[in-house]
């Protein structure tokens, strides 16, 4: 979402005069575009932020005038006053929610000199005032990411996300026609739905009602040129019957889901608030191969968490392997300042959290590294984006987002292919292009 988020603020800014460049010695904005889900990600902003101050101090010294830097994103929601005061070089503090107001916000820097903050929730939503997206910068304009809905009413006890991204919040479905429009109609084959719970999208039907997903999944596939269909993040309370049906009836739909299930363990599923059982879950992905029997799936797992004991990890380690997984991923419970969970007793050890950790992950890299060798033999549909590293290469996507390299024309950039899958790699698969011949 983020990738997303600082291409639409490139948007905004572009009336001004601006335009991406590809390092910040170059730039006379830099906007550091933040996440707050990890305690270490929030660490990261500032020691970028001590690198950008010394950027912009050689080029002042160098007469190129002054550089402005601005901090954007969950970490500037969430602690804006403190990156003041840590930071008070940084010119512009904006919150997720706010991007829409940059250039007034650069505006009112150059008049004032002093630094501008906007970490408001506003009550017009942010789309209703962004130019229209110009093509996407991803993989030579051949995927790109959409964002349909924002936002999380969840409050699992672990998460920042509702208190940085605020309620959930869809957009209509005429705007997401439209932008997803002008992506195909600007090369995109392959566009991936994103929401902090994109399967909650209830975006305006223009009808008096709401859209799902699945339907608005339907109304993309007919898109002209549009071929492929992702969407993330996922909650399991909101797959519904229709979700399902549309995996098995929306061919454009890939057969590729992402859904976090965090822990294997009722117990610590509730002390994380997730409003799930680890039963409830396995039932959801029960009925999703049931509609698509070719479905893969990838998820989220956190160890550590407040509370959790071995019986309660050993309970995470089973449902992986009763599931299986073709990716996923795993990462220790950090403790984000707000959260219910941070201030809970029985908080585990770092040492434990490690041990877990390795142990989770060695079990998820061997599950992964079985269902890409699964792929040797098969034939694949693989939507080629580039060329490869080598002379006569080309590279592509497979359904399950997995990386497949061969021999081809370039010609073939921008279209799916059958492609005979013959080598598994270390994180990509290796391939020979199927020529059809038609039959004399």
């Amino acid at each position: 979402m983020n990738v997303y988020d600082s291409a639409r603020m490139t948007d905004v800014l572009r009336p001004l005069g601006y335009a991406p460049v590809d390092a910040p010695e170059a730039a006379d904005m830099v906007i550091l575009n933040t996440c707050h889900i990890r305690e270490r990600a929030a660490e990261k902003v500032f020691s970028e932020l001590g690198r950008l101050r010394k950027i912009g101090e050689e080029r002042k010294a160098a007469g190129l005038g002054k550089t402005v830097i601005a901090v954007a994103g969950c970490v500037a929601q969430a602690e804006g006053e403190e990156i003041l005061a840590r930071a008070p070089y940084v010119d512009i503090v904006l919150g997720p929610q706010t991007y829409h107001r940059l250039p007034e916000m650069v505006a009112r820097a150059a008049r004032a000199g002093g630094a501008v903050i906007d970490t408001d929730f506003p009550v017009e939503t942010k789309f209703d005032f962004l130019p229209n997206a110009a093509a996407p910068q991803t993989e030579g304009n051949l995927t790109a990411f959409l964002t349909i809905q924002e936002g999380c009413d969840k409050f699992c006890s672990f998460c920042v996300v509702p208190y940085t991204r605020g309620a959930e919040t869809s957009r209509s479905v005429a705007s997401v026609i439209a932008e997803a429009q002008r992506m195909a109609a600007s090369g995109v084959r392959e566009i991936t739905l994103l929401g902090q719970n994109v399967n909650a999208y209830h975006g305006d039907d223009g009808e008096g009602g709401s859209a799902t997903l699945a339907g608005l999944a339907g109304n993309l596939a007919l898109i002209p040129g549009l071929e492929r269909i992702r969407y993330t993040t996922s909650h399991p309370r909101d797959v519904d019957q229709s979700l399902i049906d549309a995996h098995r009836d929306n061919a454009a739909l890939m057969p590729f889901l992402h859904l976090p299930v965090q822990s294997g363990s009722d117990k610590i599923l509730k002390a994380m608030n997730r409003g799930h059982t680890a039963q409830e879950y396995r039932e959801v992905v029960r009925r999703l191969r049931e509609a698509r029997p070719d479905l893969a799936l990838s998820s989220d797992f956190i160890v550590g968490h407040p509370g959790e004991t071995e019986e309660d990890f050993e309970a995470t380690m089973q449902l992986i392997r009763d599931i299986g997984f073709a990716q996923a991923f795993s990462f220790k419970y950090s403790p984000r300042p707000g959260t219910p969970a941070a201030g809970q007793p029985f908080q585990v050890d770092e040492a434990v959290k490690d041990e877990r950790l390795q142990k989770l992950q060695a079990l998820l890299r061997e599950q992964q590294d079985a269902f890409n060798a699964d792929m040797v033999g098969r034939t694949l549909p693989v939507l080629f984006t580039g060329r490869g590293r080598k002379p006569g290469q080309l590279s592509g996507r497979s359904p399950y987002l997995q990386p497949v390299h061969v021999e081809g024309p370039d010609e073939l950039i921008g279209q799916i292919a059958q492609v005979a899958i013959t080598q598994r790699l270390t994180n990509s698969l290796a391939g020979t292009l199927i020529r059809e011949r038609a039959c004399a």
